[in-house]
């Protein structure tokens, strides 16, 4: 039993990694273009969710019926997260423990529940004590940018993948009009003090 609890503890944290690299390679190559003429991704979220809330003012609901398009629809949940555990149960087989399996499968789903809450929150803002955190302010701002520019910060909840791949942006290279409110920092391009 302890060595099932060691890999539980191992299965926790690589999951939480490899949410973030599938979270990535899911936003990039699936919500962001047709994949093999499976288009359902590609339009629920390029077409309707980014026409619908940009990187200005719109960031934020401002018709109510619009609602429905902030999170991903009830099933996708279930379904991300089975099809990414897949490797999980062949690593956990290769481990020889199940422990393994059920510490991905618990941050896997952790992951998308914080995914969609984050989410939610962002385009919802309701002063909640989770936007008066610095760690939302940043994950606000960083996803602000995605909704700038389509091919930069596809991850949400944990810009790893961001980083290690080469499209994290931390600050607009040029001006825009840009949402304002007290969970929104500022990622307009850094003023230069001219001497």
């Amino acid at each position: 039993m302890h060595n099932f609890f060691a890999w539980l503890s191992i299965g926790l944290g690589a999951g939480v990694i490899y949410a973030s690299f599938m979270e990535w390679v899911l936003h990039r190559f699936v919500m962001h273009r047709p994949i093999l003429g499976f288009t359902y991704p590609f339009r629920s979220h390029a077409v309707v969710h980014h026409q619908t809330f940009k990187a200005d003012d719109t960031y934020h609901l401002v018709n109510e019926e619009d609602k429905h398009l902030i999170p991903m629809a009830w099933w996708n949940g279930p379904a991300i997260v089975s099809f990414f555990s897949i490797p999980m149960f062949f690593l956990a087989w290769w481990a020889g423990s199940w422990g393994l399996v059920v510490g991905a499968i618990i941050a896997l789903s952790a992951y998308y529940g914080a995914y969609e809450y984050m989410h939610w929150c962002m385009h919802l803002p309701k002063s909640r004590r989770l936007e008066k955190s610095w760690l939302f302010l940043r994950l606000n701002g960083h996803h602000i940018l995605h909704h700038r520019y389509m091919h930069k910060n596809f991850n949400v909840v944990l810009p790893l993948a961001d980083l290690c791949l080469g499209t994290l942006m931390i600050r607009s290279k040029v001006t825009f009009q840009q949402v304002r409110g007290p969970s929104v920092p500022d990622v307009q391009p850094r003023q230069t003090q001219s001497a």
